[in-house]
């Protein structure tokens, strides 16, 4: 995560996006710190255009 607090939703937006992206798994702990951290997040909305 990075240390700036205004970064955070930013950097959770683009790991989701990314691994959506690329159709990357999370495992049940990812998922679960993941949902925890975007909390603050409800405003924030992922794009992603999918991997060809």
């Amino acid at each position: 995560m990075p240390p700036a607090k205004s970064a955070k939703c930013t950097y959770l937006v683009n790991w989701t996006a990314t691994k959506l992206r690329w159709e990357l798994g999370a495992d049940e702990t990812e998922q679960t710190a993941l949902l925890e951290l975007a909390k603050p997040c409800a405003d924030s909305t992922i794009e992603y255009e999918p991997a060809s």
